[in-house]
């Protein structure tokens, strides 16, 4: 069995993929899925249905809602996955697949790559780890802790999964084919000035030292209006380099 949660909920099985219609069993399940094999309390279930004001019966209506997801998850001859242990509840993944975890192991995978310097490999796993994660997270799934917590954990995980591909793309050569999606990420993200010095970097290594100057001066204005700050160390150092036509900024020849 497959659990999948970052998109449109959905289990899939040898008999197809099912899903829960019902919002607050679905937001139950996913934070039991967020938090798997670990034990949830329930009076953080409570607030992850319910929020700060819970309806005075809100407990006997979790039983009620464990008691749904048990008989959802059921396979003749499986072993019950929902478990109650106190002072909650806590979902057995066992053999069972969670695409999160297959996410997470993409992105341990494509940072190690990277270190090792098998820039191929390390794209590969995080234009994985990007396709996996591309379907957006349904707007009704709630805004407690753990799922806001979860949220932004993804958010933040897709970022860096962008930049290190950039990153890695930029080591293979490939600067050139990187400036239109560069542009792009720095108009949406304009405060991420990792992506800004990619940009300046590949506009250079394009044979475009001019555009790579004015991209400085972009990121440095967005930096004044927004936040009030300059750019940071790393920028103002590419900016010099740049001024200077630095060879150190040349791609590395392999050895």
């Amino acid at each position: 069995m497959r659990y999948e949660i970052l998109g449109p909920f959905q289990v899939v099985d040898e008999d197809g993929k099912h899903t829960i219609r019902a919002r607050k069993i679905r937001v139950l399940l996913t934070v039991l899925l967020v938090r798997a094999d670990q034990v949830v309390p329930v009076d953080q279930l409570i607030t992850e249905i319910w929020g700060e004001a819970p309806p005075r019966r809100a407990t006997a209506g979790l039983h009620v809602y464990i008691s749904q997801i048990r008989k959802f998850l059921h396979r003749p001859g499986a072993e019950d996955p929902v478990l109650t242990r106190p002072p909650g509840y806590l979902l057995r993944l066992g053999a069972d697949e969670l695409d999160l975890r297959r996410l997470e192991l993409l992105v341990n995978q494509g940072r190690n790559d990277f270190r090792q310097g098998r820039h191929d490999q390390a794209s590969a796993a995080f234009e994985e780890a990007l396709d996996l994660s591309a379907d957006h997270l349904p707007d009704d799934l709630g805004n407690g802790p753990v799922l806001e917590g979860f949220h932004t954990w993804l958010r933040e995980t897709r970022l860096e999964c962008v930049e290190m591909l950039m990153e890695s793309r930029m080591m293979l050569g490939r600067h050139r084919e990187l400036v239109g999606d560069l542009y792009q990420l720095t108009t949406e993200h304009p405060l991420r000035e990792v992506l800004h010095r990619q940009l300046m970097l590949a506009l250079y290594r394009s044979g475009r030292r001019a555009d790579a100057l004015h991209a400085y001066q972009s990121a440095r204005r967005t930096l004044n209006e927004e936040l009030g700050l300059e750019p940071c160390r790393d920028l103002q150092n590419l900016q010099r380099s740049i001024l200077t036509s630095d060879h150190r900024l040349d791609l590395p020849i392999p050895a």
